[in-house]
């Protein structure tokens, strides 16, 4: 099977990691996006090498999964370590291993420590909990890949306290981008469900408290959807089992045709393909399809599960996000949640790697209520609205800078000017990015104009240093060019070619460092 560009990247960085010694790196690929496709090519080159591979997952569902794509992928078969079956004295190089089973004492206690060559963590955000970690621990000299979807800051954060780094991260707007993910339509809907109410419990929303908060809404929930998705495959996650049948049961009220799938269904995998097969056109859970289901005609996922953990919202709509024939874009129903904080998971963060971009976007959403609203267009539209406040705010925290006579670039200034939402929203996840920035890096930057001293860790220092490194080799601004421009008045000196700015500067030294006739620094482009 030929890997897609975006897999094959992974795939070459996860072995430049670990070449360069880092034991144990994550990829993170947005659902739908072939993550399993990426470790079982992974596993077969290490199985070429010679190696033991174990594959670790918390589910069977998974682990059936794993072992499949890893046969028709790749040729290879699997032991499996799970329940009574064992992989010991297997000749397979490859084993598919429960969480569950191999976390017990007794189990680990049959395998050496250097047993395993290799371990590959699926649905990889999982592996903070102690049931990974004594497995880890106990193989703990073995290279470790884990793999995800979309996690949220907080789940890198804590993924940094078992991953050494990030080998690769392709994004859901470069997925839609390149035509391997399905465009997303949000619409929210005028619908206004008070959470003020619910508490937290294990750091997300409770179950019990968002289904006494949502149970009044539950008819009007029906009719707005008979106003959008009437004619479309929906999906629809739901706090409680019991909420899901009962808004089952509305929705068949209202002439949908509704089944509801739950962990004891006996009837599960039957209703799963009537789904798929047309039989039904909405499909009612309680979290259950949130990993491990693909049913890609699905275009309308409806959220009537809020939460605070992005990943998770990642995985529910991304039931959605798969491409298929005569499907044009997944349709996102959002609903006015109200409450006090706002950590809130919505549309706006499924694309938006900045808090404040996600709050414009938000905000921008609502204000167009019931119109469907393609997401990286409006993206887009919040980006250059909180670029625009921020440059504002920088104009009046530069004119109150004017006293401050320095030889070298504000780094805010420089982010602002440059445009870049990465250097502005960086927040650092591994170990060595939290540490102060080295001598060296420090150097480097007074060398390349960069005032150092706001530079507060070494991974933003590195984000920044490899910027200037790729604005040098395509010929743009320096910074010094920018503080000089941008103190005379001009806009976006950023995104001028340096030998446009060295010119201009050229001219305004020659006529006495005031600006030449005819230039308006308002309305000069750089050109």
């Amino acid at each position: 099977m030929e890997l897609r560009p975006y897999q094959e990247e992974a795939r070459s960085a996860v072995f430049d990691q670990w070449e360069q010694g880092f034991k144990k790196t994550l990829v993170v690929l947005p659902t739908g996006c072939g993550k399993t496709i990426v470790f079982a090519k992974i596993t077969e080159d290490c199985v070429r090498k010679g190696q033991r591979v174990l594959i670790l997952a918390h589910r069977g569902e998974l682990l059936d999964q794993a072992a499949d794509k890893l046969y028709k992928s790749t040729g290879l078969k699997s032991s499996v370590e799970k329940a009574e079956n064992s992989c010991l004295n297997s000749w397979y190089r490859v084993v598919v291993g429960s969480v569950q089973t191999l976390m017990r004492e007794k189990r680990l206690a049959h395998f050496s420590t250097d047993y395993f060559d290799t371990i590959i963590i699926d649905e990889a955000h999982h592996c903070i909990s102690d049931s990974y970690q004594k497995i880890l621990n106990h193989f703990d000299n073995a290279k470790v890949l884990g793999v995800t979807a979309t996690p949220d800051r907080g789940d890198m954060k804590n993924l940094g306290s078992v991953f050494e780094s990030l080998a690769y991260e392709y994004t859901l707007p470069r997925a839609i981008k390149e035509g391997y993910l399905s465009p997303i339509k949000a619409i929210t809907i005028p619908l206004k469900l008070d959470l003020t109410g619910v508490s937290t419990q294990a750091g997300d929303f409770k179950a019990s408290d968002i289904d006494t908060a949502l149970d009044p809404y539950l008819y009007q929930i029906a009719d707005e959807m008979l106003n959008y998705c009437k004619d479309r495959k929906t999906v629809v996650f739901l706090p409680l089992v019991k909420t899901s049948q009962k808004f089952r049961n509305i929705l068949n009220s209202k002439g949908f045709k509704a089944a509801e799938v739950n962990g004891e269904s006996p009837d599960r995998a039957e209703i799963l393909k009537d789904f798929d097969e047309g039989k039904y056109n909405v499909l009612c859970n309680s979290m259950l399809l949130t990993e491990g289901w693909d049913c890609p005609s699905v275009d309308c996922v409806i959220v009537l599960r809020p939460t605070k953990v992005r990943g998770l919202y990642c995985q529910m709509v991304g039931r959605g996000t798969r491409l298929c024939e005569g499907k044009t874009e997944l349709l996102l129903l959002d609903f006015l949640w109200h409450t006090e904080r706002h950590e809130l998971c919505r549309p706006a963060h499924l694309i938006c790697e900045n808090e404040e971009v996600a709050k414009k976007m938000t905000e921008q959403l609502a204000e167009q209520a019931g119109c469907p609203i393609d997401i990286e267009e409006a993206e887009q539209k919040a980006s250059e609205d909180v670029i625009a406040q921020r440059e504002e705010s920088l104009a009046k925290t530069l004119a109150e800078m004017k006293t401050r006579k320095r030889k070298l670039v504000d780094p805010l200034q420089f982010e602002m000017s440059i445009q870049a939402e990465d250097l502005a929203g960086y927040v650092p996840s591994f170990g060595w990015e939290m540490s102060p920035p080295t001598e060296k890096q420090i150097k480097s930057l007074e060398k390349l104009g960069i005032f150092p001293d706001e530079i507060e860790n070494a991974g933003k220092a590195k984000l920044l240093l490899d910027r200037l490194g790729k604005r040098r080799d395509e010929g743009l601004t320096t910074p010094k060019q920018i503080r000089f421009l941008e103190q005379k008045g001009f806009k976006h000196v950023g995104t001028w070619q340096f030998e446009n700015a060295r010119k201009l500067i050229d001219r305004i030294a020659a006529n006495n460092w005031k600006i030449p006739n005819g230039i308006d620094p308002a309305t000069y482009s750089g050109v």
